[in-house]
């Protein structure tokens, strides 16, 4: 349950703001839009893989930029 107090002096406006940013770090509006339909298990399974694939291609991606980063910095070092 998110709960969000008013602390002395915060605006209305800033409350609010701070709930919104709980709701949205807590993923409470996306998972209500996934429960909002029926979502078959075939599709759930899909959707889980290309989530999965989205993940590994990122950390490719970033393990791929640290090694470049690395491999300028002994170039530019004189370790080659």
């Amino acid at each position: 349950m998110i709960r969000v107090t008013l602390r002395n002096g915060e605006t209305a406006e800033k409350l609010v703001q701070r709930f919104k940013r709980t709701v949205a770090k807590e993923g409470l509006l996306k998972e209500i839009k996934k429960r909002n339909f029926y979502e078959k298990p075939s599709e759930a399974r899909r959707r889980k893989m290309r989530e999965q694939e989205k993940l590994m291609r990122k950390k490719a991606r970033k393990k791929a930029m640290k090694d470049a980063r690395r491999r300028a910095r002994h170039l530019s070092l004189g370790f080659h």
